[in-house]
């Protein structure tokens, strides 16, 4: 067995891909310390305040504080998640809105807007069983596969009789989102 002891390994310019092992199976181990740069990029992010949502029409959400955000991804002036240049692959995101409610409600949806389109593959329909419970929490995940410049946005419809409060961070039922890269 030979040892190579160096501080940086790179690639050739001009190329993207550093292979370990070309022939035979490879195995790496990391003794002391962890890979970094992986599961990038990555953004968290939340309400700042209640945000009142009309009946009857999907709402984009106003998650407009960012708790993290490793690649300036999310843009919290327009609530939406955009992949930058040279990030494309495969994403895990999810997304919990916690929802508040003075009236009678019976129906929450959650989805994501992929590219200004709905995606109903991504889609959570909540059919509320105690049309009066006040709080109710949406949870929504997938995987998806996105491309350079492919933008998410997290939007709601309910059936309450008035307006739905998604609720802030530290309020009774937190909302947040987030999400990571995963793989090419």
């Amino acid at each position: 067995m030979s040892k190579l002891e160096t501080n940086t390994i790179d690639t050739i310019s001009g190329t993207t891909n550093l292979t370990i092992g070309s022939t035979n199976s490879s195995t790496v181990t990391f003794e002391n310390g962890s890979v970094t740069g992986h599961m990038y990029p990555s953004f968290r992010v939340q309400p700042s305040s209640v945000q009142a949502v009309s009946a009857n029409t999907w709402t984009k959400l106003n998650f407009n504080t960012e708790v993290w955000d490793t690649d300036s991804a999310y843009d919290t002036s327009s609530y939406r998640f955009t992949v930058p240049s040279g990030k494309a692959g495969k994403y895990f995101i999810s997304a919990s809105v916690g929802v508040r409610d003075g009236s009678t409600v019976n129906r929450i949806d959650t989805v994501f807007y992929l590219n200004g389109v709905q995606d109903r593959t991504f889609r959570r329909h909540h059919a509320v069983p105690d049309s009066s419970a006040q709080f109710q929490t949406q949870n929504i995940n997938m995987a998806i596969n996105l491309s350079v410049g492919d933008y998410l946005e997290l939007y709601l419809l309910h059936n309450a009789g008035g307006n739905l409060d998604v609720n802030a961070q530290n309020t009774n039922l937190d909302a947040f989102w987030y999400g990571y890269r995963i793989g090419a």
